[in-house]
Protein backbone atom coordinates (compact mmCIF):
# COMPACT_ATOMS: atom_id res chain seq x y z
CA UNK A 1 0.00 0.00 0.00
CA UNK A 2 2.86 2.35 0.85
CA UNK A 3 4.46 1.75 -2.56
CA UNK A 4 1.22 2.68 -4.29
CA UNK A 5 1.02 5.94 -2.33
CA UNK A 6 4.64 6.76 -3.18
CA UNK A 7 4.04 6.13 -6.89
CA UNK A 8 0.85 8.22 -6.86
CA UNK A 9 2.46 11.06 -4.90
CA UNK A 10 3.47 13.13 -7.95
CA UNK A 11 -0.08 12.94 -9.29
CA UNK A 12 -1.50 14.22 -6.02
CA UNK A 13 0.99 17.10 -6.08
CA UNK A 14 0.03 17.86 -9.69
CA UNK A 15 -3.66 18.00 -8.77
CA UNK A 16 -3.00 20.06 -5.66
CA UNK A 17 -0.65 22.57 -7.28
CA UNK A 18 -1.76 22.58 -10.92
CA UNK A 19 -5.44 21.76 -11.09
CA UNK A 20 -7.10 23.06 -7.94
CA UNK A 21 -5.77 26.64 -8.05
CA UNK A 22 -7.12 27.03 -11.59
CA UNK A 23 -10.48 25.54 -10.72
CA UNK A 24 -10.94 27.94 -7.81
CA UNK A 25 -10.53 30.94 -10.12
CA UNK A 26 -12.85 29.42 -12.71
CA UNK A 27 -15.54 29.01 -10.06
CA UNK A 28 -15.03 32.58 -8.80
CA UNK A 29 -15.32 33.85 -12.38
CA UNK A 30 -18.47 31.83 -12.90
CA UNK A 31 -20.09 33.26 -9.78
CA UNK A 32 -19.05 36.83 -10.58
CA UNK A 33 -20.11 36.63 -14.23
CA UNK A 34 -23.59 35.39 -13.40
CA UNK A 35 -25.08 38.87 -13.27
CA UNK A 36 -23.23 40.39 -16.24
CA UNK A 37 -25.00 41.46 -19.39
CA UNK A 38 -23.60 39.45 -22.31
CA UNK A 39 -23.82 42.51 -24.57
CA UNK A 40 -21.95 44.86 -22.25
CA UNK A 41 -18.74 46.42 -23.56
CA UNK A 42 -16.59 44.72 -20.93
CA UNK A 43 -17.88 41.24 -21.75
CA UNK A 44 -17.64 41.80 -25.51
CA UNK A 45 -14.08 43.14 -25.13
CA UNK A 46 -12.97 40.22 -22.96
CA UNK A 47 -14.51 37.76 -25.44
CA UNK A 48 -12.58 39.43 -28.28
CA UNK A 49 -9.32 39.28 -26.32
CA UNK A 50 -9.88 35.59 -25.59
CA UNK A 51 -10.56 34.87 -29.26
CA UNK A 52 -7.46 36.83 -30.33
CA UNK A 53 -5.29 34.91 -27.86
CA UNK A 54 -6.67 31.60 -29.09
CA UNK A 55 -6.07 32.61 -32.72
CA UNK A 56 -2.49 33.54 -31.87
CA UNK A 57 -1.83 30.20 -30.18
CA UNK A 58 -3.31 28.32 -33.14
CA UNK A 59 -1.23 30.36 -35.62
CA UNK A 60 1.92 29.70 -33.59
CA UNK A 61 1.20 25.96 -33.54
CA UNK A 62 0.63 25.90 -37.29
CA UNK A 63 3.49 28.14 -38.44
CA UNK A 64 6.17 27.48 -35.81
CA UNK A 65 5.56 23.89 -34.79
CA UNK A 66 7.81 21.84 -32.58
CA UNK A 67 8.21 18.16 -31.86
CA UNK A 68 6.55 15.67 -34.16
CA UNK A 69 4.31 18.31 -35.71
CA UNK A 70 7.40 20.09 -37.05
CA UNK A 71 7.99 17.05 -39.28
CA UNK A 72 4.71 17.68 -41.09
CA UNK A 73 5.15 20.12 -43.99
CA UNK A 74 3.76 23.62 -43.40
CA UNK A 75 1.32 23.47 -46.37
CA UNK A 76 -0.21 20.31 -44.89
CA UNK A 77 -0.66 22.01 -41.49
CA UNK A 78 -2.24 25.08 -43.11
CA UNK A 79 -4.47 22.90 -45.32
CA UNK A 80 -5.62 20.89 -42.30
CA UNK A 81 -6.54 24.11 -40.50
CA UNK A 82 -8.52 25.33 -43.52
CA UNK A 83 -10.33 22.00 -43.79
CA UNK A 84 -11.07 22.05 -40.06
CA UNK A 85 -12.52 25.55 -40.28
CA UNK A 86 -14.61 24.66 -43.34
CA UNK A 87 -16.00 21.57 -41.60
CA UNK A 88 -16.71 23.63 -38.48
CA UNK A 89 -18.72 26.15 -40.51
CA UNK A 90 -20.44 23.52 -42.67
CA UNK A 91 -21.83 21.45 -39.79
CA UNK A 92 -23.63 24.05 -37.68
CA UNK A 93 -20.43 25.33 -36.05
CA UNK A 94 -19.67 21.96 -34.48
CA UNK A 95 -16.32 22.08 -32.70
CA UNK A 96 -16.19 18.28 -32.61
CA UNK A 97 -16.62 17.98 -36.38
CA UNK A 98 -14.04 20.71 -37.00
CA UNK A 99 -11.43 19.09 -34.78
CA UNK A 100 -12.13 15.66 -36.23
CA UNK A 101 -11.88 16.89 -39.84
CA UNK A 102 -8.68 18.79 -39.11
CA UNK A 103 -7.11 15.80 -37.40
CA UNK A 104 -8.04 13.46 -40.25
CA UNK A 105 -6.66 15.94 -42.80
CA UNK A 106 -3.45 16.39 -40.80
CA UNK A 107 -2.91 12.64 -40.43
CA UNK A 108 -3.69 12.00 -44.10
CA UNK A 109 -1.35 14.76 -45.22
CA UNK A 110 1.41 13.57 -42.91
CA UNK A 111 1.02 10.02 -44.17
CA UNK A 112 1.06 11.22 -47.78
CA UNK A 113 4.32 13.18 -47.33
CA UNK A 114 6.11 10.66 -45.11
CA UNK A 115 8.97 9.05 -47.02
Amino acid sequence: MKEAMVSLGPYFVLILVGFLPNEIWRLVGLVLARGLNEESELVVWSRMVAIALLAGVIAKLILFSSGELAGVPTPVRIGAAVIAFAAFMAVNRSVFVGVLAGEVALLAGAAWYTP
